[in-house]
């Protein structure tokens, strides 16, 4: 019989460098991670598919499910409502892989509230202006979405001190070493001074 998998939450603001950091966890550990895919009621960015990057469905078809409680967690996020599907996390976890789930602060604060068990990281930018210079980099949304991102970004880092690990990506694969370590090493705990 497998031994159930653990739920990792990883939060932390628009353009701290989540994806790109969860993206080399997956890659190098595929056979012991698998990402669980959030429900959006936002449209799809370009070279995001449905499936992969999220679940694209519409406002109406995220009521209705939040009306199920089909989700283990949701939160509106920039306008849009994201959510994470009970069964798709208790499917992975039973088949003995960690789940993994990139996830907004509100989100990941609504399962700390309700003593969800996990592994709860927050990754965080080296500052705000480096925060905002990625952003802008990116040049995936327009300057009143960037505007707001940065807002959300302000509440959201006063919350990182809520979780149990804080990585400060100033350095990707530094950063990257820092949360490989936490998952499968049981890493010393790690702060803004590290």
């Amino acid at each position: 019989m497998n031994k159930k998998g653990r739920l990792i939450v990883v939060s932390g603001p628009s353009g701290a460098g989540k994806t790109s950091l969860l993206k080399i966890l997956l890659e190098r550990h595929k056979a012991k991670i698998c990402f669980s895919v959030s429900h959006t009621s936002r449209k799809p960015r370009k070279n995001e598919k449905q499936g992969v990057d999220y679940n694209f469905i519409s406002i109406n078809e995220f009521k209705e499910s939040i009306e199920q409680d089909v989700f283990l967690e949701y939160a509106m996020v920039h306008n849009n409502y994201y959510g994470t599907s009970k069964q798709q996390v208790e499917k992975v976890l039973k088949s003995g892989k960690d789940c993994l789930l990139d996830i907004d602060v509100q989100g990941g604060l609504n399962l700390m509230s309700r003593k969800t068990n996990a592994i709860y990281i927050f990754i965080a930018p080296p500052n705000f202006n480096t925060l905002k210079k990625r952003l802008l980099k990116r040049s995936t949304d327009s300057v009143e979405v960037i505007k707001k991102r940065l807002q959300n970004a302000k509440n959201e880092l006063k919350q990182k001190g809520k979780y149990e690990y804080i990585i400060i990506n100033d350095d990707l694969q530094k950063a990257y070493n820092k949360l490989e370590s936490i998952i499968f090493f049981n890493g010393e705990k790690y702060d803004s001074t590290t």
